[in-house]
């Protein structure tokens, strides 16, 4: 039994030590260093514009000329990594006004487009809702882009894609960590 402890103890001393040693001397280890990647220098406006683009492609995937989109722009919120430098951008919009049946297609045209436009559908199905709302996750890994989406059907959900009681698709677009360029104050972006 003391030999089991006493080996047992000296695991865990070495473990503390190893740990201690590479998170001391690691060359360069930071907070940003946990993202797993380089975030790329990009400056608030341009992260914007890019997010848009994308937007716009979703948008076209989807098909849906004849629906209302709502008219909200890209905003910047800082990465908790390091949030003097770091931020992401997110784009929340919707496309509705029209039948559920055309919404559907849309839907179903977006999951069959995305792959081909470098996207990797990495949820597929209903969400966890009540509603059980149908719910695409993809990831344009290229860029760095995350989006979720939802066909949302006003009959069986509450959280409406208007916000005025309409059914419609409603996209959530969010990008990795983008680094400021110098001498940018993240505090006044929005």
């Amino acid at each position: 039994m003391y030999g089991k402890l006493k080996a047992t103890r000296r695991f865990f001393t070495i473990t503390l030590g190893l740990t201690l040693t590479l998170s001391l001397t690691g060359t360069g280890c930071s907070k940003v260093n946990s993202l797993g990647y380089d975030p790329v220098e990009m400056s608030p406006d341009q992260a914007r514009q890019k997010t848009k683009e994308i937007s716009s492609q979703i948008f076209d995937l989807i098909s849906m000329r004849n629906g209302q989109t709502t008219p909200t722009g890209p905003g910047v919120s800082t990465c908790p990594e390091d949030p003097k430098s770091l931020f992401i951008v997110r784009h929340s919009w919707s496309v509705y006004g029209v039948s559920m049946e055309e919404l559907s297609r849309g839907f179903e045209n977006l999951k069959a487009r995305l792959p081909k436009h470098g996207w990797k559908i990495t949820e597929d199905g209903p969400d966890g809702s009540k509603a059980r709302t149908p719910h695409i996750l993809a990831d344009l890994t290229q860029e760095r882009f995350s989006a979720n989406i939802k066909l949302i059907d006003s009959s069986k959900d509450r959280n409406t894609a208007s916000g005025k009681g309409d059914s419609g698709i409603w996209v959530m677009l969010v990008s990795a960590c983008f680094k400021a360029p110098p001498g940018v104050d993240l505090k006044r972006e929005y």
